[in-house]
């Protein structure tokens, strides 16, 4: 299988899953997780990286082990050993069968299957790059960041041709400046509080756009009281109008949606006429 993240976008709306699809008693960023987003027709999954005490990259978003583990503890503390052990749990907070991946786990199961979205990059990038090129990964993988000089500075010594998203909230000052950078900037993750956001204008997308990159959009919900796309969301998708939530966002013109409801967000855009370009 080709992996050329423009000729998706080309083709369709390319569809995030956000740490992949859980519920139940699957937890997100899982293998399970992964699997079933596949199965729901995702073509690209999200996942959190994290590094053990004696530096395996971990499948774990940061900070959140108390709600995910039900543990009082730090997973960078523990050794790879340790944190084999360690099981999710689920939704009511039961314990479940299942573990935490490596990232190696996920590169090679995955490989040749879907894109894969690096979140939380900027935390350990060299040990990240080095993974992805030993898994010769570079065409699948995507890795996202808030810009910052040592995240330049290391992608452009480093990583120079990993594709790059910087994560930019509301406008976007340095895409000029990204041009100029030995960095491979593919696109934008772009953060709106408000549709007059200079991020969520139609004009930046298609400057953007005539720049020959990507701009991605959440419709996922951290926190309600903190919206990522104005209100554009999942949530109201699922609870109030999808024309509102989903269909705003892919009538104006974003080229990536991530989203924790793959299959019914690309059954909604084939549905409507939104899903092909």
């Amino acid at each position: 299988m080709n992996f050329n993240l423009f000729e998706t976008a080309k083709d369709h709306i390319v569809i995030t899953a956000h740490r992949g699809v859980s519920g139940g008693n699957i937890p997100c960023n899982t293998v399970t997780a992964y699997e079933i987003a596949l199965k729901q027709g995702a073509d690209m999954i999200e996942v959190d990286l994290n590094m053990s005490a004696d530096g395996v990259l971990i499948i774990f978003h940061p900070d959140m082990e108390p709600r995910h583990l039900g543990l009082n503890c730090k997973l960078p503390e523990m050794t790879y050993e340790e944190i084999r052990k360690v099981r999710y749990q689920n939704f009511d907070r039961s314990p479940t069968q299942f573990g935490i991946p490596t990232f190696e786990e996920i590169l090679e199961r995955f490989k040749g299957r879907c894109y894969i979205n690096v979140d939380k990059f900027w935390e350990h990038p060299v040990e990240i790059y080095r993974a992805i090129k030993r898994h010769n990964m570079l065409d699948q993988v995507v890795v996202k960041s808030s810009l910052s000089d040592p995240v330049l500075r290391v992608l452009e010594e480093v990583a120079p041709d990993v594709a790059f998203l910087p994560i930019v909230k509301n406008t976007f000052p340095q895409h000029e400046e990204l041009l100029r950078r030995n960095v491979n900037y593919v696109g934008a993750e772009v953060v709106f509080a408000s549709e007059d956001a200079e991020v969520a204008k139609p004009e930046f997308i298609e400057k953007l756009h005539r720049s020959g990159k990507l701009v991605w959009v959440n419709s996922i919900i951290y926190s309600y009281r903190s919206q990522l796309a104005a209100g554009h969301s999942d949530d109201t998708a699922l609870s109030d109008s999808p024309d509102l939530g989903w269909g705003w966002l892919a009538d104006r013109g974003f080229d990536i949606i991530q989203t924790d409801w793959p299959q019914m967000l690309i059954d909604y855009l084939k549905q409507n006429g939104k899903y092909s370009r």
